[in-house]
C-alpha cells in the first residue's frame, strides 16, 4: 500500500505504510530483550534474585549478557558514584542502537540515602537517558519485573523505521 504526496520541490514522494512490518519486528524485539549485568550495590542482590528461579525474568525473554555489544538494555542497580559513572557511560556507549536503560532503586534514581555525599551521582539520568524508573530501597523482584513489562510496552509501540528516538521516561 503506497501513498503519493507532493514534496513541493517538483517531484512526488511515495510513502509506504509499514505498520504490519513494524508490529512483526517489534513483537520479536520485545520478547527477546537481553540485559547487561550491571549491579553496583545492594540493589544488585535484588537484580540477581530477579534472574533466579522464583522471579524468573527469563520467562519474559530477558536474558542476561555480560558484554555490552550483545545487550539491548542496561539495568543500573544501586548507588552510582562519579568514579563508576565514567565506566557506566563507556558501557552505555558500547551498546548498539536501539538501546534502553532501566534505573533500579532510589540510589540509582536520585542518589537515595547517599545523595548528600560528594562522590554520589544524583541520578543515572545525569549520565545517559533513562527509559524506565523502578522505585524502592531496594526494589522487590516483582517491581523490576513490572519495569521490564513497561520496557516491553515501550518497544512494542516504537516505530522501527525511526532511527533516533526521543528517550521517554516511564515511572513504575
Amino acid at each position: 500500500m503506497a501513498q503519493k504526496l507532493d514534496s513541493g520541490i517538483g517531484g512526488d514522494v511515495t510513502l509506504f505504510h509499514t505498520s504490519q512490518l513494524d508490529r512483526l519486528i517489534n513483537m520479536a524485539r520485545e520478547n527477546s530483550l537481553w540485559y547487561l549485568l550491571f549491579g553496583l550495590a545492594c540493589c544488585g542482590i535484588e537484580l540477581i534474585q530477579t534472574g533466579g528461579p522464583r522471579a524468573d525474568i527469563m520467562r519474559f525473554g530477558a536474558i542476561p549478557r555480560a558484554s555490552p555489544r550483545q545487550a539491548d538494555f542496561m539495568i543500573v542497580a544501586g548507588t552510582l558514584t562519579y568514579k563508576m559513572a565514567e565506566r557506566a557511560k563507556l558501557l552505555y556507549d558500547q551498546m548498539s542502537e536501539p538501546k534502553y536503560v532501566i534505573s533500579m532503586g532510589s540510589c540509582a534514581n536520585c542518589g537515595g540515602l547517599f545523595q548528600y555525599a560528594y562522590s554520589v551521582c544524583k541520578g543515572v539520568d545525569k549520565m545517559f537517558p533513562v527509559d524506565v524508573y523502578v522505585p524502592g530501597c531496594p526494589p522487590r523482584p516483582e517491581a523490576l519485573t513490572e519495569g521490564l513489562i513497561r520496557l516491553q510496552e515501550l518497544v512494542r509501540n516504537e516505530r522501527w523505521s525511526d532511527k533516533r528516538r526521543a528517550p521517554p521516561a516511564v515511572a513504575v
